[in-house]
């Protein structure tokens, strides 16, 4: 698989969607911020652990996407940061065709070391584990 993400793009952003959050997000993106944990927690989140996710605005998917990019991108969350590269994607060829539909990186650029693409995965679904769990 060959991905390189453009400058600028937020295509995968705009796909309709909740944006989950890890312990480590939250402390990362609050320091950026320069709000307390539990500020950040009542401005920006809702659900509960392990849970958490962003709060959605009319016609937004996420707080800090702006017209021209992520407004945290240098420490945004694990979910965005290991975009191509999460479980369901990876899975099968027909998943990574409905993603490229919408993401001009993918099939672009350099070739991806599979094993750091299965670790990025492997790291994703330790994380969201709940959103992963095996169908009875």
């Amino acid at each position: 698989m060959r991905f390189q993400c453009h400058p600028g793009c937020i295509r995968c952003c705009e796909q309709k969607g909740f944006v989950y959050v890890t312990r480590e997000d939250i402390a990362r993106i609050a320091a950026y911020l320069c709000i307390s944990r539990a500020e950040f927690r009542r401005q920006y989140l809702c659900g509960s652990p392990p849970s958490l996710r962003f709060r959605k605005q009319r016609h937004k998917q996420c707080p800090f996407l702006l017209a021209d990019g992520c407004s945290v991108h240098t420490v945004k969350p694990l979910q965005c940061s290991s975009f191509p590269f999460w479980p369901e994607i990876l899975a099968t060829a027909d998943e990574r065709r409905k993603t490229a539909a919408y993401c001009p990186g993918i099939n672009r650029g350099p070739l991806v070391n599979l094993t750091l693409a299965r670790q990025v995965s492997g790291e994703v679904q330790q994380a969201f584990g709940n959103l992963y769990a095996p169908e009875p």
